[in-house]
């Protein structure tokens, strides 16, 4: 049996530099003199973690977000980002994406321009035998922030599209707990997908395997837990069940069927399965993972009535999911909640400080408080008639489109204006 040690001290090493308890300052205060990387100006600034929302500027030193102010002046800043007319979010965080070059990912800085995304985290593209691969290839050569939870089956995502848990063999939980382990600093927990086409008739098991390796990792390792055309209503609830307060039940308002043409989805009858309200009740986290067959406006309707919202919104795209017809980049579902009845700053929380709190690695992620990474993402907002579609061909009509126009990762936009020295990350 392994020991995973390590993993804690990485944890406990993260969460003494967030307490500022290691005897330096965060950042050096700014002088008189001094001049701000950059400054997002004129822009209609919405942090939901801070209650906020108006016209500010905010201004971007070494990375960090150093002020939020109702007016900085220009000549304060070595470069200007002009977003008048724009709504500016804490960077937007793709909790479930495929990001690394396994069959079907898509590289994370080519999806800026249409997700606007500052973090994304790859959903089990890699397993134990790849990890170490996708971390020194992928992760070192992006800018985005990448995280990622390591899938249960060790050969991940690469044998696509042939299902890779239909031999269980391959999900062994001391190799992934190990890679968890190891790995503390950028991976979040384990990946498991539990659809029928995915595990044959291996029942709850895999889910087992996948929570093995958390508890054998430590450290608050989080499942993530992938749904949509089980193979029998029954292990539906099983799912549930077993699921840990934390955890994430991922593709939560899919509608797809199972091998049998079965609609096994966590909605039953016009309602939901009581194992769905108690999961969330119990603090299992729901996650949208729209992609190219997994999210059914129908279910996500019958959860709403219900009080069941998501807690993240995520995209799940990849290079299929991003050529149908449903667009799941993720400003776009963020919309298509809002046309559901939630509110801007719903979905806006859903896909920032929510996320950012689950990956828990970066001190006030996910928001654009003082202190914060200098990631944030400008928005345009498009109010008028526009149609939604969902994966199986429903259509809702919305009043708001969301279309990203710039996007800011440690204080270095995408584009201009151009910082010289250009940061690596």
């Amino acid at each position: 049996m392994f020991s995973f040690k390590r993993r804690k001290l990485v944890a406990g090493i993260g969460a003494a530099f967030a307490a500022g308890s290691l005897g330096f300052p965060a950042r050096a205060a700014m002088g008189p003199n001094d001049k701000f990387d950059l400054v997002i100006k004129g822009g209609e600034v919405l942090d939901p973690s801070q209650r906020l929302r108006g016209k500010r500027d905010i201004g971007m030193r070494f990375g960090v977000i150093e002020a939020i102010e109702a007016d900085i002046p220009a000549a304060r800043a070595n470069r200007v980002m002009n977003a008048g007319g724009r709504l500016v979010v804490p960077g937007l965080i793709d909790l479930h994406s495929h990001v690394y070059t396994t069959g079907i990912g898509i590289p994370p800085d080519e999806l800026v321009p249409y997700q606007g995304t500052t973090t994304a985290v790859s959903a089990g593209d890699a397993g134990s035998s790849v990890f170490a691969l996708a971390r020194r290839q992928m992760a070192a050569s992006s800018r985005t922030r990448l995280f990622a939870f390591v899938h249960i089956a060790n050969i991940g995502l690469s044998s696509f599209p042939i299902a890779e848990l239909f031999n269980i063999s391959f999900a062994i939980p001391e190799t992934a707990a190990k890679v968890v382990a190891d790995n503390a600093d950028i991976v979040i927990g384990v990946k498991v997908r539990m659809s029928q086409n995915v595990i044959a008739r291996h029942g709850i098991e895999p889910l087992k395997r996948a929570i093995q390796a958390c508890e054998m990792a430590g450290g608050g390792a989080r499942v993530m837990c992938h749904i949509g055309g089980v193979e029998s209503v029954e292990l539906m609830s099983q799912i549930l069940e077993t699921l840990r307060p934390g955890d994430i039940l991922t593709h939560c308002f899919s509608g797809a069927p199972n091998d049998a043409g079965q609609f096994t989805n966590i909605a039953q009858g016009g309602k939901l399965l009581p194992a769905a309200v108690a999961a969330k009740r119990r603090g299992v986290m729901f996650d949208v993972g729209h992609g190219g067959g997994s999210f059914d406006f129908t279910v996500a309707e019958i959860a709403l009535a219900e009080g069941v919202p998501p807690d993240t919104i995520s995209s799940d795209i990849h290079v299929f999911s991003g050529n149908s017809p449903g667009q799941p980049y993720l400003p776009n579902v963020m919309a298509k909640f809002m046309a559901l009845g939630l509110s801007l700053e719903q979905v806006v929380t859903m896909a920032t400080a929510t996320p950012g709190r689950i990956i828990n690695r970066l001190p006030k992620h996910g928001t654009l408080q003082v202190g914060a990474p200098a990631d944030a993402t400008v928005l345009e907002v498009l109010n008028g008639p526009v149609e939604f579609v969902d994966t199986r061909n429903n259509k809702r009509q919305g009043k708001v489109a969301l279309r990203p126009t710039n996007t800011v990762v440690a204080g270095v936009p995408f584009g201009q204006p151009y910082q010289a020295p250009f940061s690596t990350r």
